[in-house]
């Protein structure tokens, strides 16, 4: 059976502080470290916990996702997203949060950015040594998350 786990990305204005702290809260150490970065695979509860360093941000929630063990269970998202009518796009290869991700972006009301993403990992150790987002979608997500005042994973 397919495993996913809900991500929450926050921002957060000191990334040593917190890293410490999450580490206590949840019992595992980081997943990944990266200058102003670190990632959390938390198995109880089942969450992918994201902290992205921005001092004097005001917004802690940087953006909500799902991730899957799978590119294909992100194409079955996908199918199944645009199935219900909902709009999604596709990024495959996208290079964001210090990892190659296949992704959907589905747009979301209420959300920091205005979509969730719905992703999987191809390539956890991506040479990406600026932490740059690749793909047009992201980009244009990031456009779109700024122009209402928030932020894409960065």
């Amino acid at each position: 059976m397919p495993t996913t786990r809900v991500q929450l990305a926050l921002n957060v204005t000191d990334i040593e502080a917190a890293t410490t702290f999450y580490e206590a809260m949840f019992g595992v150490p980081p997943h990944k470290q990266r200058d102003g970065y670190a990632n959390f695979v938390v198995e109880d509860p089942p969450l992918k916990l994201v902290l992205i360093e921005k001092p004097g941000e005001g917004e802690h929630l940087n953006h909500l996702g799902v991730e899957a063990d799978t590119p294909e269970e992100v194409t079955a998202a996908l199918t199944r997203f645009r199935g219900a009518g909902l709009e999604a796009t596709l990024a495959e290869h996208d290079v964001c949060c210090h990892a190659a991700q296949d992704k959907v972006f589905v747009t979301a009301p209420d959300t920091p950015t205005g979509w969730w993403e719905y992703y999987a990992v191809t390539d956890d150790s991506a040479v990406n040594p600026e932490g740059e987002s690749t793909s047009v979608c992201a980009v244009a997500c990031e456009a779109k998350a700024a122009a209402a005042g928030g932020t894409c994973c960065n």
